[in-house]
């Protein structure tokens, strides 16, 4: 694999499926309480977010403490930022994923 632009790739389709999906709700990256990533590389976490306009702040980030989790990050995430006390009813939370094949895609979620 080339690494670095698997890198490129992935932040700018993980950047372009959450602004599409805002879009369709008439939302931007201003809206979102949350970003709640696929947990597969803080590079790629970190730099989606800056594409999107949003402090790291507002990032759910489990990689460090349980690594990629495939398929069951998400889910890990946001339960992690619910019982942090982070997630709190009425969030706005946009998640996003990218994976085997290079598919991605997003959702946003009124919490």
């Amino acid at each position: 694999m080339q690494g670095k632009e698997v890198f490129r790739h992935a932040v700018e389709k993980l950047a372009s499926t959450a602004r599409t999906s805002l879009g369709k709700l008439g939302l931007s990256g201003d809206d979102i309480d949350w970003i709640v990533p696929h947990q597969a590389n803080l590079r790629i976490i970190k730099g989606t977010a800056h594409k999107l306009g949003v402090p790291m702040e507002r990032v759910i980030v489990t990689v460090q403490d349980h690594g990629n989790t495939s398929a069951a990050s998400i889910p890990l995430a946001l339960s992690v930022g619910k019982a942090e006390g982070k997630i709190k009813q009425g969030d706005l939370v946009v998640v996003e994923a990218i994976g085997g094949g290079l598919a991605w895609g997003s959702a946003v979620i009124r919490w």
